[in-house]
């Protein structure tokens, strides 16, 4: 690949002209002293070197820079990844932009705002958990709890100084076809300019296109060579777009991700999902890894154990993260930090949207996203009868995704509560075997009987969709305790049952496996969950990675989750 894609912050959208400010930072909150912090690692976390893990409702962040050479006489973007969650920046004491979201990146174009010499960059952060914005799995107590961890206040992904043309592209979305083995291509620009497409596999020009692009155009590449993505295989093209002076660099896999009946297709071809629920949590980092090879070892660790894919779960994962499964052929649900969102009224429909939003437009062209999944448990409150759920909030969220992208699946809520219209009828179970069992037998008789599954409302019942069990298991082996040093509220381990012994559990589990894999009404099973995270302790490893089981116990599992489904025969 690329080596510029492959160093990029935004692999999908990589320029060659770049500074980045990761780094040492300057800090003020809390009232506190002004003291150093590494960038990009969340306050909260050790890798920062701050580590303060009490409530932050504000902090301010500031360092210089100097323009480079090679940005002189150019637009000058500054870019974050990603800072939670809301963001006022300022370069030179003067406004430059704000935003609001703890998952989405924004750029602003500073070029005006900068002096000769060092440019002062200051970004004011208000951290408000508890105003119906959507936060993941934050805990909204001082400390852990159950399944929430750690907060993450602060920037937690790149910060970089782009340097563009005063002509420049600002879009590019890709439609591959496997069927018909070309890719249709949008592109927006600034301006109008000559603009080139040439697309690569390997070595081998494979794609050429070029026109006088007057700010957006739509083109069909066919492609001289077919070479599909799969699961394990992510064949990836590489597309390099010129306009005007302007180059960015790309990629695109092709595949076709459908439901045809109760199955999903791959390229035509019937494909379990045989998914495990990644969290994206680091012991040290929380939100962001050591190192960024931490993402491709998670993913490793996922297919060595036979599973295909995975559910991001309660929060929007690093761009790295998502390259990395588009080139080792992974599967991906993308979902978003829905929790912490008040789904009784419309007040709050409006910030969800605009995040949502940024999310998909982020994301569109990674080729391992086969399924968007906004929402996720829309039951909170249940025992407060005062407060009547708005079926509208599901139902426009829904529209919404299928609006921005009308190529792939969307599960509206996953676990319930659905809305009038989802394209898969998703459901969660935690029960033993025999409970199991008698839920799934009546799902495959189109009789739902899982936990606050639909809304009320007119139309909003089961209507024959490809069914998912997206959560299954969460058992904690062994009943560890929870080390000292861990900021939580539990001192022994939590999850949804335990069992301890290595027999007991990869025998259950093997059991409950080929159960699921039985049934042909059910396109994928999710897993919970990869690894263990601070005091929920029911992952296959443990929060920093080692193995929980013998190499026997391993090769169990592994067995099971590679046993043949129902639905691919």
């Amino acid at each position: 690949m690329n080596q510029i894609i492959e160093k990029h912050p935004e692999p999908l959208f990589a320029r060659e002209n770049i500074l980045l400010l990761n780094g040492e930072w300057d800090l003020s909150f809390n009232g506190r002293k002004a003291q150093k912090i590494r960038v990009p690692y969340c306050i909260e976390s050790e890798l920062s070197g701050v580590g303060y893990k009490g409530f932050i409702r504000r902090c301010k962040y500031s360092r210089t820079f100097v323009l480079p050479e090679q940005m002189r006489g150019k637009r000058v973007f500054l870019c974050f990844g990603a800072v939670s969650n809301s963001a006022r920046v300022r370069v030179n004491g003067k406004e430059a932009g704000s935003h609001e979201g703890a998952y989405t990146p924004f750029r602003m174009d500073v070029t005006d705002l900068l002096k000769e010499g060092e440019n002062l960059v200051e970004v004011s952060v208000r951290n408000s958990l508890f105003e119906g914005n959507p936060t993941g799995k934050q805990s909204p107590k001082k400390n852990s709890f159950g399944c929430f961890y750690t907060r993450c206040t602060g920037i937690w992904q790149s910060v970089w100084l782009e340097g563009v043309p005063q002509s420049y592209l600002t879009a590019v979305r890709f439609y591959p076809s496997a069927k018909q083995g070309n890719v249709r291509v949008q592109v927006c620009a600034s301006a109008c300019e000559q603009f080139e497409a040439e697309v690569r596999y390997g070595n081998e020009i494979v794609g050429t296109y070029s026109t006088i692009l007057n700010h957006t155009a739509s083109f069909t590449l066919p492609l001289a060579e077919k070479h599909l993505w799969e699961v394990g295989q992510g064949r990836l093209y590489e597309v390099k777009l010129r306009f005007g002076q302007d180059v960015v660099y790309s990629y695109f896999g092709l595949r076709d991700a459908e439901y045809e009946g109760l199955k999903f297709l791959l390229n035509g071809q019937p494909v379990f999902q045989r998914l495990v629920l990644d969290q994206g949590y680091y012991p040290k980092g929380v939100y962001t890894p050591e190192r960024e090879e931490d993402f491709a070892e998670d993913i490793q660790r996922a297919t060595a154990l036979g599973f295909n894919g995975a559910r991001l779960h309660q929060k929007l994962f690093d761009p790295r993260y998502l390259y990395e499964c588009d080139r080792q052929g992974f599967l991906v649900w993308g979902e978003y930090a829905s929790w912490g969102v008040d789904y009784f009224g419309l007040d709050k429909f409006a910030r969800f949207v605009a995040e949502w939003r940024e999310a998909v437009e982020r994301d569109f062209n990674h080729p391992c996203i086969v399924t968007w999944c906004p929402l996720n448990e829309t039951w909170g409150d249940l025992a407060d009868a005062s407060k009547q759920r708005d079926v509208r909030f599901v139902d426009g969220i829904y529209a919404l995704t299928k609006a921005l992208d009308p190529t792939r699946p969307c599960v509206d809520v996953s676990g319930g509560m659905h809305g009038a219209k989802t394209d898969i009828a998703d459901y969660h179970c935690y029960d033993g075997y025999d409970v199991l069992k008698d839920k799934l037998d009546k799902a495959s008789r189109g009789e739902m009987d899982f936990l606050n599954m639909y809304l009320a409302g007119e139309g909003n019942e089961y209507a024959g969709e490809p069914q998912n069990l997206s959560e299954f298991g969460g058992v904690t082996y062994g009943g560890a305790r929870i080390g000292q040093t861990q900021c939580v509220e539990e001192t022994t381990a939590w999850g949804y049952d335990t069992v301890s012994d290595e027999e007991t559990f990869v025998g259950n589990y093997a059991k409950s496996v080929l159960l699921i894999l039985g049934y042909e009404n059910l396109s994928g099973f999710c897993y919970t969950q990869l690894y263990d995270v601070e005091q929920e302790q029911n992952g296959l490893y443990t929060y920093d990675r080692g193995a929980k089981f013998s190499e026997e116990g391993m090769r169990r599992i592994r067995e099971a989750n590679l046993t043949k489904a129902a639905s691919e025969k």
